[in-house]
């Protein structure tokens, strides 16, 4: 077949087969195009998950008339300097309105500040109409019905109205994130409408937003993040360890304000978080990074999801070590998700002794709606007691003696008013021979024993670990492992910092390596295995973590046996020095499974449960 040029159609079908992906990359592309025009308030509104309608309406400064035939037109931009690495907009490539246009029945109408009236123009699978003038107020209007009406075979392989409205809605959530002074509202026949009200650019108006997008239970959970190194500042808040997902979606990454999905940053948050959660959960997070954009390329992707790093260690040194930083110097905290799990497991349903139903009269108990009502008169309640000397009958119960109760050991001990000040107060009593309520000024602590001592003894073997050069075995006979020559030089490189985990290594002619030692916690194991291994991660990352990380595994395994067993019974000093030891241990509000150490349930909290708040 002879070489020939492709028709402009053909060439903007192709170019949105790169960019439009689906109704959300529309969607994305143009709020995008609004925040660069300087937007404070914008619309989106949908119809059939986004494939018959797409309408974004904003408040920005318009396009004018005279420059409406270039905005459809390829390769024409408004947000490129003369220097295609000084990036400072988040759109810039000059392809998205044409690939729409050439997939879709588009129509835009705009208006500029000085204009007296508006203009628009159509885009029909391609054939672009004439400049007319329109009614309208300030800013843009941009409406793209039935979507791929022009590339049938891209059609099926939309999914679902629903799961396509999901993506739209993730995509204006994850820029509105971004951008607390504008006002995003999202709203549609194939959803319910979501208002994001504007917020400010301070510390106090990002978290407003956060919980607009993310509910009011990530602030409660979250710690700040602000660290700066050699010129790349990154800021936001993740959240403790114990509050967690079961994916990976609520970790929202942005880069000189972009938001992006990068693996770089996914897997440096994944490391952060190797020690304190178990694999199968994800932390939440919103970390902001801010670089000179020479420093970052975010021309690698048609639809700008990846950006590439030009030191991407350095990066991902920065994310890790402030969020460990972060974690650190939190000291522990309990997720409020599980005090609010835990006051929930306690809510009285119907009482036993009432009746419920017009025969009496009576409500079933509800602690909200005895605290809600106003006026409340004990001498008038039905549960009050009938006739004088019951209560004393009652309380005489109490009065003949002990009562076997579940495992009590410390609650006959006087109160140490100084052990009340502390995070984790007193210890009162065990129960179930695993857990220990522990009393502060202001809360109730329930703390799970076998956990929190297997998060003490595995920070004891790390810090012994890790503190100097691992115990290393002699290999009876050096193993050569045969690897490509550019992961040989990788490892030749890492030599040393290989050595201090015990495992020794040397090149072996021009595409293998010797390996002498190994560590001895490892016992026997697959050495050609580990190598190839650590090869692969330093390829990626530039990192020796895995070896780390399998040894610390390792530790994880010997903590659990070596700690304190469920159904061990503890007297009173055991647990008050249990408790000592989890406040000056950084990260033992959760197991080495991930799993949460203590519970807390503030006497407030208590209070509601009996409606005495």
């Amino acid at each position: 077949m002879p070489i020939r040029h492709l028709s402009e159609t053909m060439i903007n079908q192709i170019a949105a087969g790169e960019v439009i992906e689906r109704p959300a990359s529309v969607v994305k592309e143009l709020v995008e195009n609004a925040l660069d025009a300087g937007a404070s308030r914008i619309e989106v509104a949908t119809g059939g998950g986004g494939l018959s309608l797409l309408r974004v309406v904003d408040d920005g400064g318009g396009i004018a008339a005279s420059e409406l035939m270039l905005a459809v037109a390829r390769h024409c931009t408004s947000k490129l300097s003369t220097d295609i690495h000084d990036i400072r907009s988040l759109g810039f490539r000059g392809e998205a309105l044409p690939s729409i246009g050439s997939v879709s029945r588009l129509a835009i109408r705009s208006r500029t500040p000085e204009a007296d009236a508006a203009a628009e123009i159509s885009v029909d699978g391609g054939r672009v109409s004439a400049v007319r003038p329109a009614a309208a107020n300030r800013g843009t209007s941009v409406e793209v019905r039935d979507l791929f009406f022009a590339t049938p075979a891209r059609l099926k392989f939309m999914k679902g109205e629903r799961a396509e409205s999901s993506a739209i809605t993730d995509v204006v959530k994850r820029i509105a994130i971004a951008f607390p002074a504008v006002r995003f509202t999202l709203s549609g026949t194939d959803r319910s409408t979501l208002d994001l009200p504007a917020t400010d650019d301070s510390d106090e108006g990002y978290l407003r937003r956060i919980a607009q997008v993310m509910g009011d239970d990530f602030p409660q959970n979250a710690l700040a993040i602000d660290a700066q190194r050699e010129g790349v500042t990154l800021a936001g808040h993740v959240s403790i360890p114990s509050y967690s997902r079961a994916n990976a979606l609520q970790q929202y990454a942005y880069v000189n304000g972009r938001p992006v999905r990068d693996k770089l940053i996914a897997g440096a948050i994944r490391g952060a978080y190797a020690d304190v959660m178990a694999r199968d959960r994800h932390p939440v997070t919103v970390l902001f990074l801010t670089l000179d954009p020479a420093l970052v390329d975010v021309n690698v992707h048609p639809a700008k999801a990846d950006v590439r790093f030009r030191d991407p260690g350095l990066v991902r040194g920065l994310i890790v070590g402030a969020i460990k930083q972060a974690l650190a110097g939190a000291g522990i905290r309990p997720a409020t998700s599980g005090a609010t799990s835990l006051a929930g497991a306690f809510r009285p349903g119907a009482a036993a002794y009432g009746h419920s139903g017009p025969a009496n009269g009576h409500r079933s108990f509800d602690p909200a709606f005895r605290a809600s009502t106003s006026g409340y008169d004990p001498a008038q309640s039905p549960y009050r007691p009938l006739g004088q000397g019951l209560a004393e009958a009652a309380q005489a119960v109490f009065d003949t003696g002990p009562v076997a109760s579940a495992d009590a050991r410390a609650g006959t001990a006087s109160l140490d008013e100084t052990l009340l000040g502390m995070e984790l107060g007193a210890a009162r009593a065990q129960v179930h021979e695993n857990y220990i309520v522990a009393q502060t000024r202001d809360s109730l602590v329930i703390v799970d024993q076998h956990a929190a001592h297997e998060r003490l003894v595995y920070e004891a073997l790390k810090n012994a670990l890790h503190a100097r050069p691992m115990p290393a075995q002699m290999l009876l006979l050096p193993e050569i492992v045969d690897l490509p020559e550019d992961d040989v030089e990788r490892l030749a490189m890492h030599a040393e910092t290989l050595s201090r985990f015990g495992l020794g290594i040397e090149r072996f002619g021009p595409g293998a390596v010797a390996v002498r030692e190994t560590p001895a916690m490892l016992g026997e194991t697959n050495v050609g295995q580990l190598i190839r291994d650590l090869a692969d991660e330093i390829a990626d990352n530039d990192t020796v973590d895995s070896l780390k990380a399998r040894l610390d595994r390792i530790a994880s395994t010997m903590a659990c046996h070596g700690s304190v067993r469920s159904g061990r019974l503890m007297k009173a000093e055991e647990m008050n020095a249990l408790l000592r030891q989890m406040e000056a241990t950084p990260g033992s509000g959760t197991c080495n499974h991930g799993r949460p150490t203590y519970i807390e349930l503030k006497l407030a909290d208590i209070e509601r449960l009996f409606g005495r708040r």
